[in-house]
């Protein structure tokens, strides 16, 4: 199907509020699917810490195991996004990825909920599987229900559909949190479990409103233009870089493996290797423009890995400390440590239209306002929140014995989830329509699965930080943290000029015409 007919399909789509219907079925999908994520995610390091002989028995871990748990999970629950991806644009198309990842996901959730180690290491795998399937095409198909040439109302949605994605979060963290702290962790996993559950029935009741986007891309181009990017493994060892990029991450896994020992590390980058190998093969897939877009798409990544590095010590590290050392009695009511994974969801809700006319507001006033420009304010405004941190860990009296004898106040926790959710409100919505916007079509859901990846490897850093609190201590992570990210988001506004230039403006112009020409939409639904 040409750009201009696919267009006027987009178009012709039943609205609600000025917005596609499609968009909120997405966006309620997305919702409980994050619901049964940060539900789970609210209480799994409070089940790991927790002693085995208390009347609510977790497993009894050490902080810095529990927090390195953390770490690789949430990792691979990012990380999975590229083989989902793949499988998206190479075999069933986005909209068929998200029932699977869906379907994976309620498996998961439910298998949490029986009481044995081996339903627990096996639930983590099936959510890893489904939210690798599920969260990089949920998100690439909330872009493909605009018009290329509407990105204002595009970015709009996906200000929306990110509400979505908190408003399931602030639920959870309460409801989730309550139960798993109060009645029993396995309570709180299962419950994780119904919500998704609600999520794929809204997804399946849905399908009617979604026909149109999501589908698998035909590859229209003749053999001579496309290359052997068909076959990708092939395709990484058929050109000089891909070997080179690939090669280099083998030999540093196996660098790092027989000089250290560190075996875990070692798997991961090579395994990293072929995502690095895909990555050069999907750029040297693409004519002069694309390659430049798809280099500083790859760019920004970095932008990503360092906001979530940084923003993910709040399921780890912050909720330990939640836990152990905030003082959260509220006159005779014990705050569970779990409800404040909700404050920054809370926030969101409150701030994202705010903060989203804000950036319209700016733009009017002809100011600096591409996505690279807010992702960077984003990370400098939410570093600035691990400050308050910095004061809430001074506060903290122990003996020499490690007995907590004083407590911060609740208010420092309060006040850095604040400004870490204006930071991300800068940053993430914005990220994932940027890359809607540059990402190649016949790529769409590589891309996106890539981005998420980049997300899982920042949450990875967030672990291996919030183990060295163990040793270094609360008050230099913190300060640490807040100290890097301002002087990091300064240096990529320094930058920001040729980085802008390699998008060929994307974000200014209103079409390109030839972006997804020779390609289709393999549904005989659209043709009729």
């Amino acid at each position: 199907m040409s750009t201009k007919t696919l267009d006027s399909t987009l178009r012709n789509q039943p609205q609600f509020f000025g917005h596609p219907i499609g968009l909120f079925i997405l966006f309620l999908t997305e919702m409980w699917e994050r619901f049964s994520y940060y539900g789970m995610r609210a209480i799994l390091v409070l089940y790991l810490v927790a002693e085995t002989g208390s009347d609510n028995p977790g497993l009894g871990w050490a902080n810095d195991s529990a927090i390195a748990l953390y770490g690789w999970y949430t990792m691979f629950v990012y990380v999975a996004s590229i083989p989902g991806g793949i499988i998206a644009d190479k075999l069933l198309g986005q909209r068929k990825s998200v029932f699977v990842g869906g379907m994976l996901l309620v498996a998961g959730h439910s298998v949490l909920a029986i009481e044995q180690m081996w339903a627990f290491y096996a639930g983590l795998v099936l959510i890893v599987m489904g939210v690798g399937m599920l969260k990089p095409n949920i998100s690439t198909m909330v872009g493909g229900l605009y018009p290329k040439n509407e990105q204002n109302k595009r970015d709009m949605g996906f200000y929306i559909f990110y509400m979505g994605i908190n408003l399931g979060a602030a639920a959870a963290a309460l409801a989730v949190g309550y139960v798993g702290e109060n009645i029993g962790w396995h309570w709180g996993f299962g419950m994780a479990g119904v919500g998704m559950a609600l999520g794929q029935l809204t997804y399946w009741y849905g399908q009617k409103y979604l026909s149109h986007v999501g589908n698998l891309v035909v590859d229209d181009r003749p053999d001579e233009e496309k290359g052997d990017s068909g076959n990708l493994i092939s395709a990484i060892f058929s050109h000089t870089n891909s070997i080179i990029g690939f090669a280099l991450f083998v030999v540093s896994g196996l660098a790092l493996w027989f000089t250290t020992g560190a075996w875990d590390y070692g798997l991961l980058i090579i395994g990293l290797a072929f995502a690095v190998g895909v990555g050069i093969v999907v750029y040297n897939d693409g004519n002069k423009v694309e390659k430049d877009r798809i280099l500083v798409t790859y760019l920004s990544f970095l932008i990503i890995i360092i906001f979530w590095g940084a923003f993910e010590q709040a399921g780890g590290l912050l909720n330990v400390y939640a836990a152990q050392k905030t003082d959260l009695s509220l006159g005779s009511f014990e705050v569970p440590a779990s409800w404040f994974q909700s404050v920054n969801a809370i926030f969101i809700l409150i701030f994202a239209t705010i903060v989203g006319s804000f950036w319209v507001w700016w733009k009017n006033r002809k100011k600096e306002s591409s996505s690279l420009f807010k992702m960077a304010i984003g990370v400098i405004i939410m570093g600035w929140g691990f400050f308050f941190m910095s004061i809430a860990s001074s506060e903290v009296v122990a003996n020499d014995a490690g007995e907590i004898l004083q407590k911060s106040g609740m208010q420092w926790l309060v006040l850095a989830y604040l400004f870490h959710t204006l930071g991300e409100l800068c940053a993430s919505p914005v990220a994932l329509s940027f890359i809607t916007k540059l990402a190649p079509e016949r790529w769409m859901a590589f891309m996106m699965g890539a981005y998420f990846a980049a997300t899982g490897l920042g949450n990875k850093v967030a672990g291996l930080l919030g183990e060295s609190a163990s040793s270094l201590g609360e008050y230099t992570i913190f300060t640490g943290i807040a100290i890097f990210c301002t002087i990091f988001g300064v240096l990529v506004i320094l930058i920001l000029k040729p980085l802008k230039r390699l998008t060929h403006g994307a974000e200014e112009i209103e079409r390109e015409a030839d972006e997804s020409e020779g390609f289709e939409m393999a549904d005989p639904r659209l043709e009729e």
